[in-house]
């Protein structure tokens, strides 16, 4: 598995922490910023993340702030995207087996680095469910965006 990693300046030094449960897991993961504590805008790592997920050259990511509740906003605006904070173990996998969630956002200033190892073992291990009514729900979510960018561009 291939994920794209992201961070703002609160969570840098916790992403940078957590390295090695990638390399334990076997997943590739590239950085896509920030790189230092330096702040930054949230908004604009979490586009670079998405992007690289939503084109298909990553099967997931992953965002780290202070909350993790700012980044999973920014997220949830990119098309083909569905974030969703995770502080706990039951949701880091839950959210990937019920609604095929592709960004798991998590707040350094929430968490410590053990729960977020533990919440990126359950994200990576997961799997999006086969039962029929979470495919169902999931293609009313992006019934549902698409129906509001026609509505946004003045279309039926």
């Amino acid at each position: 598995m291939k994920i794209a990693i992201g961070s703002d300046h609160c969570g840098y030094e916790m992403k940078v922490a957590l390295r090695l449960v990638f390399e334990d897991l076997g997943v590739e993961v590239t950085d896509f910023g920030c790189y230092s504590t330096e702040p930054v805008d949230f908004p604009d790592v979490a586009r670079k993340v998405c992007d690289a997920v939503r084109r298909g050259g990553f099967q997931r990511g992953i965002m780290v702030c202070g909350t993790g509740v700012g980044a999973a906003i920014a997220a949830n605006k990119i098309p083909g995207i569905r974030a969703a904070v995770c502080h706990d173990i039951h949701s880091a996998h839950q959210c990937v087996e019920h609604d095929d969630v592709n960004i798991m956002c998590i707040g350094a200033q929430i968490i410590g680095p053990w729960l977020a190892e533990d919440l990126i073992r359950a994200f990576v291990q997961a799997e999006f469910s086969t039962e029929e009514h979470f495919r169902r729900r999931v293609g009313k979510l992006r019934l549902l965006e698409l129906e509001t960018a026609k509505e946004l561009m003045g279309e039926k």
